[in-house]
């Protein structure tokens, strides 16, 4: 059985001021992860219409694999607007097919076998995709990589979900206003922010914390390293599917061996890349790799 890298939640698209854009951080992740020779697959599902179909195909022309099987929801589209500096934000459609994830038996083998598996707190605002997530997570095993990306949006969040995905995750990523966040949901004391996220790595039993803090730089924490890097600077065209470039560089750099600091450089490097590139999903280039 292939190992893959999983990308599991939400599957949609992202209406731009310049046309709709396939998305979603689930398949972002994955696309990106692929872009570094890994076996990767978007779970998610999708509804019975016109985008389904073009999602199929948009995968197709990426060579994503996918399981995404069909539901009586319509498939999941988000509207962005992005204010001067090319940050969106998002009116994210609800009732929708990533609300509505089944668990099947396809996806419990590919769990069994998972290299690693990257998942967020959005997919999680429906019961239906929360349990499916969970048991995705609950059915890998005790060697594959763990990454809670937490991607907090609108108001699609608990602290009871934030919690039960801290406990399964090894890997926590996070950006500062997320921090700001979750601390005072959690009353996490004191104010300095790599502290915040080495008490969440008590807390919960985690290894590593990836901390994002846009154009301030990003940290990566473990228990005994600590690695910063500065935010380059680019133009911006948008900062869309930015972040999951990050986490899916990072992930490949991991999972290739390279040290925790090699694949945070990658990781910034790759991320900025796509701040310059209209969309989520560009090619990433070979002198980045």
């Amino acid at each position: 059985m292939k190992r893959y890298v999983v990308g599991l939640g939400e599957a949609l698209w992202d209406v731009l001021p310049d046309g709709a854009k396939l998305g979603g951080a689930p398949a972002n992740f994955a696309y990106h992860a692929a872009q570094f020779g890994f076996p990767a697959v978007a779970v998610s599902a999708l509804g019975c219409d016109r985008l389904a179909d073009s999602t199929e195909a948009a995968f197709g022309e990426k060579a994503l694999e996918y399981i995404m099987p069909r539901v009586d929801f319509p498939t999941g589209v988000v509207n962005v607007s992005l204010d001067g500096d090319g940050v969106p934000s998002y009116d994210i459609a609800t009732g929708v097919a990533w609300d509505n994830i089944p668990f099947t038996a396809e996806m419990q083998q590919v769990a069994e076998n998972a290299l690693a598996v990257c998942w967020g707190s959005l997919a999680q605002r429906s019961e239906v995709s929360r349990t499916t997530i969970m048991r995705f997570i609950d059915s890998t095993s005790d060697d594959c990589l763990r990454v809670f990306d937490i991607n907090l949006r609108q108001n699609f969040y608990s602290r009871e979900v934030i919690e039960e995905s801290m406990r399964r995750c090894s890997v926590l990523k996070i950006n500062d206003e997320e921090l700001v966040i979750v601390s005072r949901l959690l009353q996490l004391p004191g104010i300095d922010v790599r502290e915040k996220c080495r008490g969440l790595m008590e807390l919960y039993g985690m290894k590593m914390v990836v901390l994002t803090c846009g154009v301030n730089g990003s940290y990566v924490l473990t228990a005994e390293e600590e690695s910063f890097c500065p935010t380059p600077r680019v133009e911006v065209a948008d900062t869309v599917g930015a972040g999951d470039s990050f986490t899916g560089s990072f992930v490949a750099g991991l999972l290739e061996g390279k040290t925790m600091r090699q694949a945070h450089e990658r990781a910034v490097n790759v991320s900025a890349f796509v701040c310059t590139q209209a969309g989520a999903m560009p090619v990433i280039p070979s002198d980045l790799k």
